[in-house]
Protein backbone atom coordinates (compact mmCIF):
# COMPACT_ATOMS: atom_id res chain seq x y z
CA UNK A 1 0.00 0.00 0.00
CA UNK A 2 1.38 3.45 -0.57
CA UNK A 3 0.28 6.86 0.94
CA UNK A 4 -1.62 8.15 -2.35
CA UNK A 5 -3.66 5.39 -2.11
CA UNK A 6 -5.47 7.21 1.54
CA UNK A 7 -6.60 9.89 -1.31
CA UNK A 8 -5.43 12.74 1.05
CA UNK A 9 -5.88 16.57 0.33
CA UNK A 10 -3.54 17.28 -2.40
CA UNK A 11 -1.42 19.96 -0.47
CA UNK A 12 -1.45 16.97 2.08
CA UNK A 13 -0.06 14.26 -0.08
CA UNK A 14 2.79 16.84 -1.32
CA UNK A 15 3.92 17.39 2.04
CA UNK A 16 3.73 13.43 2.38
CA UNK A 17 6.00 13.17 -0.29
CA UNK A 18 8.48 16.26 0.43
CA UNK A 19 8.62 14.03 3.95
CA UNK A 20 10.24 11.35 2.23
CA UNK A 21 6.77 8.84 3.15
CA UNK A 22 6.19 6.27 0.82
CA UNK A 23 4.38 3.35 2.64
CA UNK A 24 2.55 3.14 5.45
CA UNK A 25 3.39 1.10 8.94
CA UNK A 26 0.76 -0.94 9.80
CA UNK A 27 -0.99 1.23 12.32
CA UNK A 28 -0.93 4.31 10.10
CA UNK A 29 -2.70 1.57 7.34
CA UNK A 30 -4.99 0.86 10.02
CA UNK A 31 -6.01 3.60 11.60
CA UNK A 32 -6.11 6.36 8.45
CA UNK A 33 -9.08 4.71 6.69
CA UNK A 34 -10.97 4.95 9.87
CA UNK A 35 -10.26 8.32 10.80
CA UNK A 36 -10.88 9.57 7.49
CA UNK A 37 -14.49 8.32 7.77
CA UNK A 38 -14.68 10.02 10.60
CA UNK A 39 -15.30 7.02 13.73
CA UNK A 40 -13.73 8.07 17.20
CA UNK A 41 -11.36 5.73 17.51
CA UNK A 42 -9.16 4.31 20.58
CA UNK A 43 -5.83 2.68 19.62
CA UNK A 44 -3.17 1.17 21.04
CA UNK A 45 0.24 0.74 19.49
CA UNK A 46 4.00 0.73 20.73
CA UNK A 47 6.28 3.51 20.65
CA UNK A 48 8.02 3.68 17.33
CA UNK A 49 5.22 2.46 15.54
CA UNK A 50 4.80 5.90 13.48
CA UNK A 51 1.45 6.43 15.49
CA UNK A 52 1.86 10.74 15.48
CA UNK A 53 1.36 10.48 11.32
CA UNK A 54 -1.45 8.13 11.67
CA UNK A 55 -3.74 10.42 13.20
CA UNK A 56 -1.97 13.81 12.38
CA UNK A 57 -2.13 13.02 8.04
CA UNK A 58 -5.74 12.24 8.55
CA UNK A 59 -6.65 15.30 10.52
CA UNK A 60 -4.58 17.22 8.80
CA UNK A 61 -6.08 16.17 5.26
CA UNK A 62 -9.82 16.84 6.71
CA UNK A 63 -9.13 20.41 7.65
CA UNK A 64 -7.97 21.30 4.66
CA UNK A 65 -11.36 19.99 3.06
CA UNK A 66 -13.12 21.84 5.65
CA UNK A 67 -12.55 24.89 3.28
CA UNK A 68 -12.35 26.98 6.18
CA UNK A 69 -10.35 30.37 5.60
CA UNK A 70 -10.01 31.21 9.05
CA UNK A 71 -7.52 29.36 11.45
CA UNK A 72 -9.85 29.13 14.42
CA UNK A 73 -8.48 25.91 16.57
CA UNK A 74 -10.17 22.57 14.74
CA UNK A 75 -7.74 20.52 16.22
CA UNK A 76 -6.83 19.64 19.76
CA UNK A 77 -3.77 17.52 20.72
CA UNK A 78 -3.47 16.67 24.49
CA UNK A 79 -0.03 15.07 25.13
CA UNK A 80 1.76 14.34 28.39
CA UNK A 81 5.49 16.23 28.13
CA UNK A 82 6.33 19.21 26.01
CA UNK A 83 9.09 17.51 23.90
CA UNK A 84 6.28 15.29 22.86
CA UNK A 85 4.26 18.71 21.95
CA UNK A 86 7.05 20.10 20.32
CA UNK A 87 7.65 16.98 18.40
CA UNK A 88 4.12 16.67 17.17
CA UNK A 89 4.02 20.16 16.06
CA UNK A 90 7.66 19.52 13.91
CA UNK A 91 5.84 16.77 11.69
CA UNK A 92 2.93 18.90 11.67
CA UNK A 93 4.88 21.48 10.08
CA UNK A 94 6.36 19.23 7.54
CA UNK A 95 3.29 17.28 6.38
CA UNK A 96 1.21 20.55 6.12
CA UNK A 97 4.31 23.21 4.74
CA UNK A 98 2.11 23.36 1.00
CA UNK A 99 -1.55 24.04 2.91
CA UNK A 100 -1.40 26.90 4.31
CA UNK A 101 -2.63 25.07 7.87
CA UNK A 102 -0.96 26.50 11.16
CA UNK A 103 -0.21 25.10 14.55
CA UNK A 104 1.33 26.23 17.90
CA UNK A 105 2.82 23.91 20.80
CA UNK A 106 1.28 24.94 23.84
CA UNK A 107 3.86 23.50 27.33
CA UNK A 108 4.75 24.73 30.32
CA UNK A 109 8.05 26.87 31.24
CA UNK A 110 9.44 30.04 32.88
CA UNK A 111 9.75 31.86 29.66
CA UNK A 112 7.73 35.18 29.54
CA UNK A 113 8.02 35.76 25.47
CA UNK A 114 6.91 31.93 25.34
CA UNK A 115 3.90 33.02 27.23
CA UNK A 116 2.93 35.84 25.04
CA UNK A 117 3.69 33.86 21.89
CA UNK A 118 1.35 30.93 22.86
CA UNK A 119 -1.49 33.62 24.18
CA UNK A 120 -1.21 35.25 20.93
CA UNK A 121 -1.85 32.09 19.07
CA UNK A 122 -4.73 31.56 20.84
CA UNK A 123 -6.15 35.29 19.90
CA UNK A 124 -5.05 35.67 16.49
CA UNK A 125 -5.93 31.95 15.95
CA UNK A 126 -4.09 28.50 15.00
CA UNK A 127 -5.93 24.91 13.16
CA UNK A 128 -3.97 23.21 15.63
CA UNK A 129 -3.13 23.20 18.86
CA UNK A 130 -0.96 20.93 20.49
CA UNK A 131 -1.03 21.25 24.44
CA UNK A 132 0.15 19.79 27.59
CA UNK A 133 -2.67 19.35 30.33
CA UNK A 134 -1.61 22.02 33.04
CA UNK A 135 -0.37 25.00 30.37
CA UNK A 136 -3.27 24.69 28.73
CA UNK A 137 -5.55 24.81 31.56
CA UNK A 138 -3.72 28.54 32.61
CA UNK A 139 -4.44 29.52 29.62
CA UNK A 140 -8.37 28.61 29.34
CA UNK A 141 -8.50 30.14 32.86
CA UNK A 142 -7.43 33.39 31.23
CA UNK A 143 -10.78 33.50 29.52
CA UNK A 144 -9.23 33.89 25.83
CA UNK A 145 -9.19 30.57 25.04
CA UNK A 146 -12.05 29.94 21.97
CA UNK A 147 -12.89 26.56 21.21
CA UNK A 148 -16.40 27.06 19.33
CA UNK A 149 -15.20 25.90 16.02
CA UNK A 150 -12.98 22.44 17.02
CA UNK A 151 -13.50 19.58 15.36
CA UNK A 152 -11.21 17.07 16.28
CA UNK A 153 -9.63 15.98 19.71
CA UNK A 154 -6.82 13.93 19.84
CA UNK A 155 -5.48 12.45 23.56
CA UNK A 156 -1.87 10.99 22.29
CA UNK A 157 0.11 8.85 25.21
CA UNK A 158 -3.21 8.98 27.31
CA UNK A 159 -1.34 6.24 29.45
CA UNK A 160 1.47 8.04 30.03
CA UNK A 161 -0.55 11.03 30.86
CA UNK A 162 -3.02 9.33 33.56
CA UNK A 163 -0.04 7.65 35.07
CA UNK A 164 1.61 11.33 35.80
CA UNK A 165 -1.63 12.44 37.37
CA UNK A 166 -3.88 14.08 34.71
CA UNK A 167 -6.80 12.37 34.79
CA UNK A 168 -8.56 15.17 36.05
CA UNK A 169 -7.01 18.26 34.21
CA UNK A 170 -8.01 16.15 30.79
CA UNK A 171 -11.52 15.65 31.84
CA UNK A 172 -11.58 19.45 33.07
CA UNK A 173 -10.73 20.23 29.10
CA UNK A 174 -12.69 18.28 27.69
CA UNK A 175 -15.87 19.93 29.15
CA UNK A 176 -14.51 22.79 27.42
CA UNK A 177 -14.95 21.36 24.20
CA UNK A 178 -18.04 21.05 21.97
CA UNK A 179 -19.97 17.92 22.48
CA UNK A 180 -20.21 17.15 18.76
CA UNK A 181 -16.71 16.47 17.59
CA UNK A 182 -14.62 13.27 16.15
CA UNK A 183 -12.37 12.05 19.08
CA UNK A 184 -9.11 9.64 18.93
CA UNK A 185 -7.17 7.98 21.85
CA UNK A 186 -3.83 6.92 21.08
CA UNK A 187 -2.47 4.66 23.85
CA UNK A 188 0.77 2.38 24.62
CA UNK A 189 -1.03 0.32 26.89
CA UNK A 190 -4.78 -0.06 27.83
CA UNK A 191 -5.20 -0.49 31.62
CA UNK A 192 -8.53 0.12 33.60
CA UNK A 193 -8.76 3.53 34.04
CA UNK A 194 -7.66 4.33 30.34
CA UNK A 195 -11.17 2.30 29.40
CA UNK A 196 -13.05 3.85 32.09
CA UNK A 197 -11.99 7.63 30.07
CA UNK A 198 -12.49 6.02 26.92
CA UNK A 199 -16.10 5.42 27.71
CA UNK A 200 -16.32 8.77 28.81
CA UNK A 201 -15.36 10.92 25.81
CA UNK A 202 -15.84 8.53 22.97
CA UNK A 203 -18.57 7.48 21.19
CA UNK A 204 -18.76 4.07 19.11
CA UNK A 205 -15.32 4.00 18.50
CA UNK A 206 -13.39 1.45 16.34
CA UNK A 207 -10.91 -0.53 17.94
CA UNK A 208 -7.20 -1.03 17.21
CA UNK A 209 -4.52 -2.86 18.82
CA UNK A 210 -1.20 -3.50 16.90
CA UNK A 211 1.72 -5.45 18.81
CA UNK A 212 0.47 -4.05 22.64
CA UNK A 213 3.63 -3.26 24.67
CA UNK A 214 6.17 -5.34 22.91
CA UNK A 215 9.60 -4.47 21.51
CA UNK A 216 10.57 -4.37 18.51
CA UNK A 217 11.61 -7.53 16.61
CA UNK A 218 14.91 -6.11 15.51
CA UNK A 219 16.52 -4.67 19.23
CA UNK A 220 18.41 -7.13 20.45
CA UNK A 221 18.03 -7.24 24.33
CA UNK A 222 20.69 -8.89 26.39
CA UNK A 223 21.66 -8.24 30.70
CA UNK A 224 24.84 -7.66 32.10
CA UNK A 225 24.79 -8.60 36.03
CA UNK A 226 26.97 -6.26 37.33
CA UNK A 227 27.62 -4.64 40.79
CA UNK A 228 26.84 -0.94 41.07
CA UNK A 229 30.28 -0.21 41.03
CA UNK A 230 31.42 -1.69 38.30
CA UNK A 231 28.63 0.04 36.12
CA UNK A 232 30.53 3.05 34.93
CA UNK A 233 33.45 0.78 33.37
CA UNK A 234 31.02 -1.67 31.80
CA UNK A 235 29.85 1.31 30.23
CA UNK A 236 32.88 2.62 28.76
CA UNK A 237 34.17 -0.71 27.90
CA UNK A 238 30.92 -0.92 25.83
CA UNK A 239 30.78 2.08 24.29
CA UNK A 240 34.69 3.68 23.81
CA UNK A 241 36.27 3.13 20.33
CA UNK A 242 33.88 1.53 19.05
CA UNK A 243 33.12 3.12 15.84
CA UNK A 244 29.49 1.94 15.02
CA UNK A 245 28.22 2.83 18.10
CA UNK A 246 28.00 6.65 16.88
CA UNK A 247 24.46 7.38 18.97
CA UNK A 248 23.58 6.24 22.45
CA UNK A 249 21.37 6.53 25.05
CA UNK A 250 21.96 5.90 29.06
CA UNK A 251 19.09 5.99 30.61
CA UNK A 252 18.82 6.52 35.11
CA UNK A 253 16.57 6.58 37.21
CA UNK A 254 17.03 9.63 39.35
CA UNK A 255 18.71 13.45 38.18
CA UNK A 256 21.59 12.95 40.62
CA UNK A 257 22.41 9.60 38.76
CA UNK A 258 22.13 11.10 35.47
CA UNK A 259 24.69 13.77 36.28
CA UNK A 260 27.02 11.75 37.92
CA UNK A 261 26.95 9.28 34.68
CA UNK A 262 27.29 12.55 32.69
CA UNK A 263 30.33 13.64 34.88
CA UNK A 264 32.11 10.28 34.26
CA UNK A 265 31.84 9.98 31.09
CA UNK A 266 33.40 13.20 30.18
CA UNK A 267 36.03 12.28 32.81
CA UNK A 268 37.03 9.13 30.72
CA UNK A 269 36.63 11.44 27.41
CA UNK A 270 33.84 10.29 26.20
CA UNK A 271 31.80 13.02 24.32
CA UNK A 272 28.47 13.15 26.51
CA UNK A 273 25.95 15.18 27.54
CA UNK A 274 22.95 15.07 29.92
CA UNK A 275 19.03 15.95 29.79
CA UNK A 276 16.85 16.20 32.46
CA UNK A 277 13.77 18.24 34.27
CA UNK A 278 15.85 20.69 35.84
CA UNK A 279 17.24 21.99 32.64
CA UNK A 280 15.06 24.47 31.39
CA UNK A 281 13.69 24.25 27.96
CA UNK A 282 15.78 26.22 25.70
CA UNK A 283 18.81 23.87 27.37
CA UNK A 284 16.92 20.98 27.11
CA UNK A 285 15.58 21.76 23.11
CA UNK A 286 19.79 22.40 22.69
CA UNK A 287 20.73 19.12 24.08
CA UNK A 288 18.37 17.29 22.23
CA UNK A 289 19.02 19.01 18.62
CA UNK A 290 23.08 18.40 19.44
CA UNK A 291 22.39 14.84 19.64
CA UNK A 292 19.82 14.60 16.98
CA UNK A 293 22.73 16.40 14.71
CA UNK A 294 25.61 13.76 16.13
CA UNK A 295 27.62 16.73 17.59
CA UNK A 296 28.04 14.30 20.53
CA UNK A 297 27.57 10.71 21.27
CA UNK A 298 25.98 9.99 24.38
CA UNK A 299 22.63 10.89 25.80
CA UNK A 300 22.39 10.44 29.20
CA UNK A 301 18.86 11.29 30.68
CA UNK A 302 15.78 10.38 32.72
CA UNK A 303 12.46 8.97 31.95
CA UNK A 304 11.56 12.28 30.31
CA UNK A 305 12.95 11.52 27.11
CA UNK A 306 11.78 7.75 27.50
CA UNK A 307 8.74 8.50 25.34
CA UNK A 308 7.68 11.04 22.72
CA UNK A 309 11.10 11.99 21.06
CA UNK A 310 11.38 10.70 17.63
CA UNK A 311 15.17 10.65 17.20
CA UNK A 312 16.21 7.77 14.18
CA UNK A 313 19.52 5.71 13.91
CA UNK A 314 20.06 5.35 18.17
CA UNK A 315 22.54 2.14 17.96
CA UNK A 316 22.39 1.47 21.39
CA UNK A 317 20.32 2.39 24.27
CA UNK A 318 21.54 1.26 28.00
CA UNK A 319 19.22 0.62 30.78
CA UNK A 320 21.91 2.11 33.84
CA UNK A 321 19.81 0.53 36.54
CA UNK A 322 16.49 -1.99 35.68
CA UNK A 323 13.32 0.40 35.88
CA UNK A 324 10.70 -0.48 38.24
CA UNK A 325 7.68 -0.89 36.00
CA UNK A 326 7.82 -3.01 32.89
CA UNK A 327 6.07 -0.35 30.60
CA UNK A 328 9.34 2.16 31.04
CA UNK A 329 11.83 -0.75 30.15
CA UNK A 330 9.75 -1.16 26.69
CA UNK A 331 9.54 2.57 26.02
CA UNK A 332 13.36 3.11 26.79
CA UNK A 333 14.48 0.47 24.73
CA UNK A 334 12.09 1.55 22.16
CA UNK A 335 14.10 4.35 21.22
CA UNK A 336 16.16 2.12 19.32
CA UNK A 337 15.05 0.52 16.23
CA UNK A 338 13.32 2.81 14.88
CA UNK A 339 11.54 3.47 11.43
CA UNK A 340 12.69 -0.22 10.23
CA UNK A 341 16.59 0.17 11.60
CA UNK A 342 18.25 -2.43 13.93
CA UNK A 343 19.05 -1.89 17.53
CA UNK A 344 20.82 -3.06 20.92
CA UNK A 345 18.86 -2.69 24.27
CA UNK A 346 21.34 -3.56 27.62
CA UNK A 347 20.41 -3.62 30.97
CA UNK A 348 22.70 -3.35 33.59
CA UNK A 349 21.09 -5.28 37.06
CA UNK A 350 22.51 -5.40 40.22
CA UNK A 351 22.01 -8.13 42.61
CA UNK A 352 19.12 -6.44 44.47
CA UNK A 353 17.14 -5.54 41.32
CA UNK A 354 16.84 -9.09 40.23
CA UNK A 355 13.21 -9.06 41.44
CA UNK A 356 12.52 -6.25 39.03
CA UNK A 357 14.93 -8.44 35.96
CA UNK A 358 11.73 -11.48 36.64
CA UNK A 359 9.02 -8.96 36.49
CA UNK A 360 10.06 -7.38 33.22
CA UNK A 361 10.65 -11.08 31.49
CA UNK A 362 7.26 -12.47 33.01
CA UNK A 363 5.90 -9.29 31.19
CA UNK A 364 7.86 -10.17 27.84
CA UNK A 365 6.96 -13.71 28.48
CA UNK A 366 10.75 -14.79 27.89
CA UNK A 367 13.70 -14.78 29.21
CA UNK A 368 16.34 -11.92 28.29
CA UNK A 369 19.91 -13.03 27.33
CA UNK A 370 22.20 -12.63 30.08
CA UNK A 371 25.87 -11.55 30.54
CA UNK A 372 28.40 -11.56 33.14
CA UNK A 373 30.99 -8.52 33.56
CA UNK A 374 34.30 -9.06 35.79
CA UNK A 375 35.90 -5.31 36.11
CA UNK A 376 39.61 -6.68 36.62
CA UNK A 377 38.72 -8.82 33.39
CA UNK A 378 36.44 -6.72 31.00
Amino acid sequence: MNFIDFNFHPSIQEGVEAMGFENPTPIQESTIPLILKGNDLIACAQTGTGKTAAFVLPILSKIKNLNNADHSVKTLIIVPTRELALQIDQQIEGFAYFSGISSIAIYGGNDGGNWDRQRQAFESGSDVVIATPGRLIQHIQMGYVNFQQLQYLILDEADRMLDMGFYDDIVSIIEKLPQKRQTLMFSATMPPNIRKLAKTILVKPKEISLAVSKPADNILQAVYMVNDNEKISLLLSIISGKDYVKSVIVFASTKSEVRDIERELVRNKTNAKAIHSDLDQAEREEVLRGFKNRKFQVLVATDIISRGIDIEDIDLVVNYDVPSDPEDYIHRIGRTARAQSDGVGITFVNPKQKHLLYKIENFLGEKLFKLSYNSANP
